[in-house]
């Protein structure tokens, strides 16, 4: 088998924009994954690309710095590959979130004003304002932010059109394969992949596994503490143009998303897709890799989105979809060279804001595998911190 420079083992949206980057920087690399191209955590997304969930800090310098890159990929890789490959929906429709009592009002405007100090667009608007943006959002608004800078794409879409590029400029991405390990050379460096269709040459081997990240790296010889959190998110039928018109969430959103608690945990997001449907999530939950769709998270769902829309009420529910979240016990993506084997790479952990990041830790993966500038400051991110490297048996 032919020998390659990279195997990104990992087809999904960040697994994608490691191997577009690598790729763009003249790399020859192979992307293997055991299903199909963003056939799992990235096609059970809801496409959000956000600044406004993120408190001031090393993710939100990631999400800002992977929101500038995204447009500019975009146009890129149309210019290369031409319309008919690069449609991701992109729509830069900005989000709004908004405090319901007297309570949340306070810390809401709060985490707006130390944003704002992190150079993120984060407008205090009054209740009159939000409704004049969402004209069905509940009248029970006491605080709300408007955050221009929110935006949202078909993720399925923009991993394929990630991959498509790889493929034109000369590398390979193989389904049904699944990773079983690493060889290695005599020094201890990675030689190869191994695989259920035999090993795959290579000079590195990036782990871009989601949620199975830490399986791929402990039979890589290099366990990581990353851990599978179940997510759950309704689908309602088609509605008129302009029901909901930004991503709208509820200020207990932010706290879910910073939480490490196993327990269920939901809160009230609300966004609607270019096919008028509505997406109605969140929830979060350490259950392992559990698929069950348990009715008591559905309905807690559709009952806290009505408070937030009540136009909502008598629209009818086509499906429902679950996904496992890449979670790290300090809430940071892992990316960056495993200091313990030599050409074995990590880029995961982002949980549900890979799609969102996945175009910064793309960029910011290659730029540290090629020598580049690091578009971000990489440390936080490293692969040997504390939490990654000493939690393993959580």
């Amino acid at each position: 088998m032919q020998h390659c420079d990279v195997v990104v083992v990992g087809a999904g949206v960040i697994g994608a924009a490691c191997a577009e980057a690598l790729s763009a920087r003249g790399l020859r690399v192979t992307v293997l994954d055991r299903g199909a191209p963003a056939a799992g955590t990235t096609a059970a997304g809801e496409g959000n690309v956000l600044v406004s969930d993120k408190a001031p800090g090393p993710e939100l310098e990631l999400a800002k710095a992977s929101r500038r890159i995204w447009p500019e990929l975009l146009d890129g890789l149309r210019a290369e590959l031409g319309e008919a490959l690069t449609g991701v929906e992109w729509e830069p429709k900005g989000g709004i979130v908004v405090a319901t009592t007297d309570e949340s009002a306070g810390p809401l405007v709060e985490f707006a004003r130390a944003q704002r100090a992190a150079q993120v667009r984060a407008e205090v608007i009054t209740a009159a304002q939000a409704a004049e943006l969402e004209p069905h959002l509940t009248p029970r608004v006491t605080a709300a932010v408007h955050y221009p800078d929110d935006a949202q794409l078909q993720p399925v879409l923009a991993a394929t059109t990630l991959l498509a590029a790889v493929r034109a400029r000369g590398g390979e991405v193989r389904p049904g394969v699944a990773a079983l390990g690493v060889g290695r050379r005599a020094d201890g460096s990675v030689a190869e992949v191994r695989t259920n269709r035999g090993a795959v040459p290579c000079g590195a081997v990036v782990n871009a596994c989601g949620p199975w990240a830490g399986e791929f790296a402990a039979v890589a010889g290099a366990p990581v503490a990353v851990l599978p959190r179940r997510g759950l998110v309704l689908v309602t039928g088609p509605l008129p143009e302009g029901t909901v018109r930004h991503k709208v969430y509820d200020a207990d959103y932010v706290g879910a998303v910073a939480s490490g608690d196993a327990d269920l945990q939901t809160s009230t997001v609300v966004e609607s897709t270019r096919a008028g449907t509505v997406l109605i999530g969140s929830s979060r939950q350490r259950a392992g890799f559990d698929e069950t769709i348990r009715p008591r998270v559905l309905s807690e769902l559709a009952r806290k989105a009505v408070g937030l829309f009540p136009v909502l009420a008598d629209v009818p529910v086509m499906r429902a979809y679950g996904g496992f979240r890449p979670y790290a016990p300090d809430h940071l993506p892992v990316i960056g060279a495993d200091p313990r084997i030599a050409g074995l790479w990590h880029a995961t952990g982002h949980e549900g804001a890979g799609i969102g990041l996945a175009a910064a830790t793309g960029r910011l993966l290659a730029e540290l595998f090629t020598g580049g500038e690091p578009v971000v400051d990489p440390e936080p991110f490293r692969v040997d911190r504390p939490a990654v490297v000493r939690e393993v048996s959580v």
